[in-house]
């Protein structure tokens, strides 16, 4: 059951979130590989491969570019892709990402799709495989990652997909569909600034389902977004899994 939290009638105005050459490091904070939360298609809570200094993301890894073949499933698809050092869960599908897959609901056929934070790429393949005609943009600010995701697309014969760094966003696109996995460790500002750089810009009617761990502030984040995005939104818990909860935002 959807519950929505209605926001106050505030008319907020957001800039596009650019980000500059000085500013592609997103705030470093500690993080730690949560070995107990597996999935049966071998996704892991919270998955992260990187060396101990390096965060997913930083906007250039210093870590060697050392390719592996992950077998996944997505959306009942299984495909192969490469993944690799200093990107979001470079070692198997973040459980994360499995819990928003396995719950959303299907993407408009056509229009224009956004993923935000799309690492290696796997929601980014999921809504382009599930709507081929539809226009479909990953953004990251990790460059190799958007490297990988382009690279993955090609693999996968998915030509609709276009993965770019977070400043080459055209800032004229508005979105149908939002779905994100959004990197919640780069700190509550840096979030919550994000967040609103794109999810203002879903078009009437439009969707957005984010997908965001229980004890990392998915509760709180659900009215800060209504009062922040104002009346014209309707945002609420859609789904609970394994200790995520999959957020609705929804454009009246």
């Amino acid at each position: 059951m959807l519950v929505f939290a209605t926001g106050t009638s505030r008319t907020l105005f957001y800039s596009a979130f650019l980000l500059s050459s000085c500013e592609k490091t997103w705030p470093l904070r500690p993080r730690h590989r949560d070995t107990t939360a597996t999935d049966p298609d071998g996704s892991q809570g919270d998955a992260m491969t990187t060396t101990p200094n390096e965060q997913y993301f930083s906007a250039s890894p210093s870590s060697d570019d050392v390719r592996r073949t992950l077998h996944v499933k997505l959306r009942g698809r299984k495909l192969d892709v490469q993944t690799s050092n200093g990107v979001f869960s470079s070692g198997r599908l973040d459980l994360g990402t499995s819990v928003l897959l396995r719950h959303a609901p299907m993407p408009p056929a056509k229009g224009v799709l956004l993923d935000i934070g799309c690492g290696w790429g796997p929601i980014t393949l999921a809504l382009a495989m599930e709507s081929p005609e539809a226009e479909v943009w990953g953004i990251d600010v990790n460059e190799r990652a958007v490297g990988l995701a382009t690279e993955n697309a090609a693999a996968n014969g998915c030509g609709n997909v276009h993965a770019v760094l977070g400043d080459q966003l055209p800032e004229d696109l508005a979105f149908d569909t939002i779905w994100s996995n959004p990197p919640i460790r780069i700190g509550k500002q840096a979030l919550h600034e994000l967040l609103m750089a794109y999810l203002p810009r879903l078009k009437k009617g439009g969707e957005a389902y984010l997908v965001v761990q229980r004890n990392l502030g998915a509760d709180s984040l659900i009215p800060w977004l209504a009062n922040e995005l104002g009346d014209g939104f309707t945002v609420g818990k859609y789904a609970s899994s394994k200790g995520y909860r999959v957020i609705a935002v929804v454009r009246r």
